[in-house]
């Protein structure tokens, strides 16, 4: 992680300084508002800086034949072409003129005409009255001077602050924040239990692209190909859409598949025909407004007809319609889907069982998602389980994870997990699934269960039933335990006699004078 040194000489993550800078210059703006005015800035300087790269190494080579102002050749290289009037430079010489918001939304707009594929994405907000004008050109100052340091890869940089901001705005939105990010925490513990490293991956439901991203993250950091990695994504939210194709661009990932419609998946799948190695998603928990109405006879319900009232089991078997054979499934889910028996969810939740899907449930703590306080699991699931000798013959068996006491709050109401959170409970499932690994039950944790079992508790899936207790721990001692809470009760007895002695004097040392 890149940091900057802070005037006391402790270091603080470059990130975190932009933010609270930025923050500042906010002043009374909502900050659903000012996302789009800090983020399509970050935007705009990502693409200002590989453009001005491969701008000068096409300058240098005019002798040869290139030319810098040649679109093709950026198109060539996958680079956005900016034209003149909205190069960083030309913005910094008017950020300090009053009408700077219109050069920005002017350089937003030839942007879009240059490059199709940024056409109707870029935010166009910079003019509005609401929006000072020189808080706009110091803002345009602070994320230009951020990364002028020669040592750091800037494109790189910019995509770690791009992601972070989300973040940091969807902590400052708090239930609205919760609809276009899902934290960082959990998307990186379903992609490390996937474990995506080459095929297709879909999100139907892909609100800023966070799935996508870490994907791909998770690829660099195991020596991958990235373009062993293809992404297919569907957005209903023309907002969330526009962050997520900004958040994709500028980590250079191909976001042509990244589909909107104002229908959303269930009514307009925008990949019907699509079947992937990967579906990792987070759709909204218990939405009862998804047209249910509508799809009663549709093709998709193998396992049974969905409830009306509630998509969740909409969404599990939309997501098992688009896995192609020996495709896996990972996805955020509210806790009621695993005991629920409303609207016929009890039925369908026992087909899925009885057909095999179902791979692993995972029990999540409280605190983790910022836009609802309803207690949710992970579930994953996998078509054709025993296909191939590298995993355990575990058709017969469901992996059962309870995760409700692990993670830390980073403030009172969010908590997230920990790098060693996400390792433990991603290597507990891998040793399960792995032929050679070396998994055990753990006693308040983890059990492996038989489909037998399960089938006897009615279908439940809920983690608690099954992992049972956690055992006592080895090392406890009775008697040095009771010797210690013995010494500590005969402190505070004498700490009590202390303190009733001094109050006792003090009374004794208030004079009362009585008048006749």
């Amino acid at each position: 992680m890149i940091m900057a040194k802070k005037n006391d000489n402790i270091e603080e993550p470059l990130e975190k300084q932009l933010w609270k800078a930025a923050d500042k210059l906010r002043k009374n703006i909502d900050a659903a508002e000012y996302k789009h005015v800090v983020l399509g800035l970050i935007f705009l300087k990502y693409i200002s800086v590989s453009f001005e790269k491969l701008y000068a190494k096409l300058q240098s080579e005019i002798e040869l034949g290139a030319d810098p102002e040649d679109r093709e050749e950026y198109k060539a290289e996958n680079v956005f072409y900016v034209p003149q009037e909205a190069r960083w430079n030309t913005l910094v010489a008017n950020a300090k003129n009053p009408k700077v918001g219109k050069f920005i939304d002017a350089a937003m707009d030839a942007i879009e005409k240059e490059n199709a594929t940024l056409k109707g994405v870029l935010p166009k907000v910079f003019a509005r009255p609401n929006l000072d004008p020189t808080s706009l050109g110091e803002l345009i100052d602070l994320i230009g001077n951020s990364t002028l340091d020669p040592n750091t890869n800037s494109a790189d940089l910019l995509g770690h602050v791009f992601e972070y901001f989300l973040g940091e705005f969807a902590l400052a939105e708090g239930k609205k924040g919760g609809q276009f990010y899902t934290p960082r925490s959990v998307v990186e513990l379903l992609v490390n239990m996937l474990e995506p490293y080459k095929g297709r991956v879909l999100d139907p439901c892909c609100g800023s692209g966070g799935m996508f991203v870490q994907s791909e993250e998770f690829v660099k950091e195991h020596q991958g190909l990235i373009n062993d990695i293809s992404i297919y994504g569907q957005e209903s939210n023309q907002t969330t859409w526009r962050l997520c194709k900004m958040n994709l661009a500028i980590r250079g990932i191909d976001a042509s598949q990244v589909k909107w419609n104002t229908e959303g998946s269930f009514l307009n799948d925008a990949h019907r025909d699509v079947k992937v190695d990967y579906v990792i998603a987070n759709p909204p928990f218990n939405d009862s407004d998804w047209s249910g109405d509508l799809l009663r006879t549709d093709g998709r319900w193998k396992y049974g007809v969905p409830p009306t009232s509630n998509a969740n089991f909409a969404w599990i078997q939309h997501f098992i319609y688009h896995l192609a054979p020996g495709g896996q499934a990972g996805f955020v889910l509210a806790k009621g889907a695993l005991t629920s028996k409303s609207g016929g969810e009890g039925e369908i939740r026992k087909e899925l069982v009885k057909a095999g899907l179902v791979d692993c449930i995972v029990n999540l703590p409280a605190k983790l998602f910022l836009n609802t306080q309803i207690p949710a699991s992970l579930w994953f699931l996998s078509r054709n389980r025993n296909a191939t000798d590298r995993f355990r013959e575990r058709g017969g068996e469901i992996l059962f994870i309870d995760a409700r006491n692990m993670g830390h709050l980073i403030n009172r109401r969010t908590r997230e997990f920990s790098p060693e959170d996400i390792q433990k409970i991603a290597d507990t499932y891998h040793q399960w699934r792995n032929k050679e690994g070396n998994y055990e039950d753990v006693p308040g944790y983890c059990a492996s269960v038989s489909i037998a079992k399960v089938t006897e508790l009615d279908y439940v899936l809920t983690p608690g039933r099954y992992v049972g207790l956690p055992e006592e721990e080895d090392d406890f001692n009775f008697a040095e335990r009771f010797s210690a809470l013995k010494v500590e009760f005969e402190e505070q007895l004498k700490e009590e006699a202390r303190l009733n002695n001094l109050i006792l004097d003090n009374l004794s040392k208030i004079k009362f004078s009585s008048k006749e």
